[in-house]
């Protein structure tokens, strides 16, 4: 077995004690996103040449928590444990138990968009070519608890940059959290928000649609990395290589960002 490179920090989960009240690292991970893309959004939306005001900003903030939430919940009961949470629902409201699915969070900030946009009438993409430049730093922050947390872990490897995890056995394993910190957080949010500062005039969606394209890709190619879920494994196999679920459900996220970015460039400014 090589030398490691790094070993796994002893950081406890629980960020803040106050009384018998715990605030885990996770809690501030979402918290931080937020904030911090609610104040970026807010600074766009003090632009004379944009198509919302600090209210919208607002009221899409308010809907896309709700959206998170509410999605990554139920994402988590359908489609991690649909079995266990069916033989005891009154678990389902037990968020502080953990579990919680971006895919199911990703419908939902869709559904809170679209709701912000029929309250509002501003264009969809106005408003989600804006939302996807922001949503990285909270797949950040949230990779990053993952890490803190011990959780979500990578197979076992090698390779110098395996950690040993405190609950994944005695062999390092790698950081596929920090991994997905790096392909989902900081790259994207370093690719959409270039795209904007260069002010390309690129056309309604193009943004929307690169966002699921890297999203989805990042994803899929991280979890080459990332142990699978232990009650589901991999869920099939092609040729030889073994799928997971994650990947499953990245891949039509990868498959719509093509369709919106070649609808994009063919109907440019006509795309609402």
């Amino acid at each position: 077995m090589n030398k490691q490179w790094f070993t796994f920090p002893d950081i406890d989960e629980v960020a803040i004690y106050l009384g018998p009240l715990k605030i885990y690292w996770y809690a501030l991970a979402y918290l931080a996103g937020i904030i911090i893309a609610m104040m970026l959004m807010n600074r766009e939306a003090r632009k004379s040449e944009t198509p919302f005001v600090v209210d919208d900003i607002a009221r899409l903030t308010n809907n896309c928590v709700l959206g998170i939430i509410i999605g990554g919940r139920l994402g988590f009961v359908l489609l991690y444990n649909a079995e266990y949470y069916l033989s005891a629902p009154l678990e389902i409201f037990k968020f502080w138990n953990g579990g919680m699915s971006f895919h199911g969070g990703f419908l939902g900030v869709i559904a809170a968009t679209m709701l912000t946009v029929r309250k509002t009438r501003i264009p969809f993409f106005s408003i989600s070519d804006l939302l996807v430049c922001v949503a990285p730093i909270g797949l950040f922050f949230g990779r990053i608890a993952n890490f803190i947390n011990g959780e979500l872990f990578g197979r076992i490897t090698e390779h110098p940059v395996g950690i040993v995890f405190p609950d994944g056995g005695p062999l390092p394993r790698h950081p596929s959290q920090l991994y997905e910190a790096f392909l989902e957080g900081f790259l994207i949010f370093i690719i959409l928000n270039g795209l904007r500062f260069l002010k390309l005039n690129l056309p309604a969606g193009f943004l929307t649609g690169l966002f699921f394209i890297l999203y989805g890709t990042g994803r899929i190619l991280a979890e080459f990395t990332r142990e699978p879920n232990a009650h589901i494994g991999f869920i099939t196999t092609i040729g030889n290589i073994q799928i997971t679920i994650g990947q499953a459900l990245s891949a039509p996220i990868l498959l719509t960002g093509v369709i919106l970015l070649y609808l994009s460039l063919k109907h440019k400014s006509n795309l609402k």
